[in-house]
């Protein structure tokens, strides 16, 4: 039998109507892979490879392998601190393979990010840092580093979540932090997040073991921060009390005959001798609700409130202690800064 239906259709207005739907197809997908091509090529020059550790390896001495960022003309790199690590001998190296040493001048591990400049170097291609308060849910975004050692790999996709809250190395909690389903591996730690832009919005930071695609950067704004603290005292200034302790609940009892509203509170653990909290007679047990009038609702609220605009000032603080409410008196010192082994 002859079949002449597929001529038919041909000539029909269905097949009209798929050529242009093909070609808008086409025009969208040129324009996402345009996209990426553009910040690649603007900002993939100004990403470089950190190695860590000596030149000639041992059996006994291993380096580490990150990514960076360049952020100015002169030389001025950040990367994660956890690639840094404690390691003495760095170097860099560009997308042309030029090779040249580094030196840190401040780490941060509260946000895990490290600040270097380069030896010797000038005049290289850098990136500029972008606002990341101005980020969307679903906007574009292009990840661009070192994966598993595969230099100026990019890898693209969508800021999935704003204003998550990672866990760092040192224990504290780093705030308003990127969620990205843009691939990272070990080895992206360092690199820019970059907006269609191509302004860095994030550095990238961590990713979740056995899960695909939930990835997380430092935002921008973040790293703007700590680069201007490290430029200017060489470290990040933050407040300190001198206490250990853990989130906890808050007796419904307790919080009834106290007149407060908290469910949950920082329960003071243990008072480091001589601290300011020893000398405003803070005892183990107090469960802390209030400093300077910021609800305190458990030890990451107590630890985002000793910034650095408390430093040197008297502070007030409510504590329950045994069930009662007790109001204090303290007075925050600058943090002391472990120095580098």
């Amino acid at each position: 039998m002859l079949d002449i239906t597929s001529d038919i259709a041909d000539d029909g207005p269905s097949s009209r109507t798929a050529e242009p739907a093909r070609d808008n197809d086409r025009v969208l997908l040129d324009a996402y892979s345009n996209a990426v091509i553009d910040v690649t090529e603007r900002v993939g020059p100004a990403v470089v490879r950190v190695e860590t550790g000596p030149k000639v390896r041992s059996a006994r001495e291993r380096g580490g392998l990150g990514s960076g960022i360049v952020i100015s003309p002169d030389g001025l790199v950040l990367t994660n601190s956890h690639v840094v690590g404690s390691s003495k001998e760095i170097r860099l190296r560009d997308t042309e393979g030029f090779v040249t040493d580094a030196h840190v001048l401040g780490v941060d591990p509260d946000t895990d990010l490290a600040l270097l400049r380069a030896d010797g170097a000038r005049d290289l291609r850098y990136a500029s840092l972008g606002n990341s308060k101005s980020l969307r849910r679903g906007q574009l975004v292009v990840a661009i580093g070192n994966p598993l050692g595969f230099e100026s790999t990019v890898t693209a996709g969508v800021v999935s979540a704003l204003g998550r809250s990672i866990r760092s190395v040192s224990g504290r909690t780093i705030e308003d932090v990127i969620q990205t389903d843009a691939a990272l591996n070990p080895g992206n730690s360092g690199g820019p997040l970059v907006s269609s832009a191509s302004e860095v919005i994030g550095i990238n930071t961590a990713i979740i073991n056995g899960a695909q695609g939930i990835c997380f950067a430092v935002a921008s704004n973040t790293a703007q921060f700590v680069l201007s603290e490290i430029i200017r005292h060489g470290y990040v200034r933050r407040a300190y009390i001198g206490v250990a302790g853990q989130t906890a609940p808050i007796p419904r009892r307790h919080a009834v005959v106290a007149g407060v509203d908290n469910k949950m509170g920082a329960l003071l653990a243990q008072i480091e001798p001589d601290s300011p909290a020893a000398k405003a007679g803070l005892l183990p047990g107090d469960v802390v609700i209030k400093l300077d009038g910021v609800e305190i609702n458990g030890v990451d609220d107590l630890i985002r409130a000793l910034d650095r605009d408390r430093i040197g000032r008297t502070l007030a603080m409510d504590v329950l202690r045994m069930g009662r409410l007790r109001a204090i008196d303290i007075h925050p010192v600058e943090r002391r800064q472990v120095a580098r082994q």
